[in-house]
């Protein structure tokens, strides 16, 4: 019997986790899958770490019928996998009060979530007779994991270890690559025409030491996967969570931290296009940077302008939408200088 067909006959509404790394294509991803549905009722969960939401208004904006916002539950209070309890879980018992129940329920995590605490949450008593995970998508950038951009700085790591023989630990950012990949079901490998051939090696090199054998692996640009390849796995991964451990479980430790992780939201304006995101450039070269986000008022311009920037790439474009609530989000390690960066943004 087919994925849809299991759910069908079981009552439960299938559900994909679209997990990755910062900046890898998820809402790229998911906002082609919601204009590409094929007549399927998609509900959509997106969760932000930090205090502005994001990605949500950026799916709003798809001018497809499936991205209208009554179907879109964005969480901006932290990182999903640590608050399970507190918003998950409502907001997915929300969606299943709904008098039309949704063919399908997308959950986009936070680029700093792991997704096994997740997974786990589908086995509550309110959640597990209802709704199944039908796969984790973890979602690869190709051209930052050939480049070797997933995790810190090796040389700057090796220097620490040389200085600091007690340092035995992982960085966090590479765990958290690592992690992603353990759990996920299909691993999406994006922006794939921006890699050679060479690259790609790579690429499937890092994939292949931490993805589980039935995994499966295939590659887009721009967010174009068919739905019948992103939906439909029929992994019931509730049910298969001892396959899926992530370093902390493997330790045996119960819960999850975010310590080596921290965010901040400024507020500010810049006088024009090409002088914030030279600043945004330089910001993202501060020590401990993981990532920018959001939207800036610019001197003189209604329209907030919208920031993406992840390692070099600095992606900027006017939002027509005015009101539209202000705020960039800093998202980066723990012990970065945050004054450095309000001091670059600043100007």
């Amino acid at each position: 019997m087919s994925a849809i067909g299991t759910a069908l006959a079981t009552g439960r509404i299938p559900a994909t986790i679209v997990t990755g790394f910062l900046g890898a294509g998820k809402t790229t991803l998911i906002r082609h899958l919601l204009q590409n549905a094929n007549g399927r009722k998609i509900a959509l969960i997106v969760n932000e770490f930090g205090d502005v939401g994001f990605d949500g208004s950026v799916l709003s904006d798809c001018d497809s019928p499936a991205c209208a916002k009554e179907e879109i539950v964005e969480l901006s209070n932290g990182c999903i996998c640590c608050t399970v309890a507190d918003d998950f879980l409502p907001a997915m018992e929300a969606i299943l009060a709904r008098p039309n129940a949704p063919d399908h329920i997308v959950i986009e995590i936070s680029g700093l979530a792991l997704p096994q605490p997740l997974v786990k949450a589908f086995s509550w008593p309110t959640v597990k007779n209802r709704v199944t995970v039908d796969g984790v998508v973890t979602v690869i950038d190709a051209s930052a994991v050939a480049e070797g951009r997933v995790a810190s700085d090796e040389a700057k790591l090796a220097e620490q270890r040389a200085k600091d023989l007690s340092l035995e630990h992982d960085d966090p950012v590479e765990e958290l690559f690592e992690d992603q990949l353990r759990c996920a079901d299909l691993v999406v490998i994006s922006k794939a025409d921006l890699v050679d051939e060479a690259g790609m090696a790579r690429v499937e090199k890092a994939i292949a030491e931490d993805k589980r054998p039935e995994a499966r692996t295939v590659r887009t640009a721009n967010g174009v996967l068919a739905s019948e390849i992103l939906l439909g796995l029929g992994a019931t991964a509730e049910d298969d969570t001892e396959s899926r451990k992530s370093h902390h479980e493997m330790e045996g430790e119960e819960e999850h931290e975010h310590d080596d992780f921290d965010s901040f939201v400024l507020d500010l304006t810049a006088p024009d296009r090409a002088t914030l995101e030279a600043r945004v450039r330089s910001a993202m070269a501060v020590d401990g940077v993981l990532r920018i986000k959001g939207l800036v008022s610019l001197d003189g311009r209604e329209a907030p302008l919208a920031v993406q920037a992840v390692g070099p790439r600095v992606e900027t474009w006017f939002v027509p939408d005015a009101s539209r609530q202000r705020g960039l989000v800093v998202i980066g390690l723990a012990a970065l200088d945050r004054s450095a960066v309000e001091a670059v943004l600043a100007g």
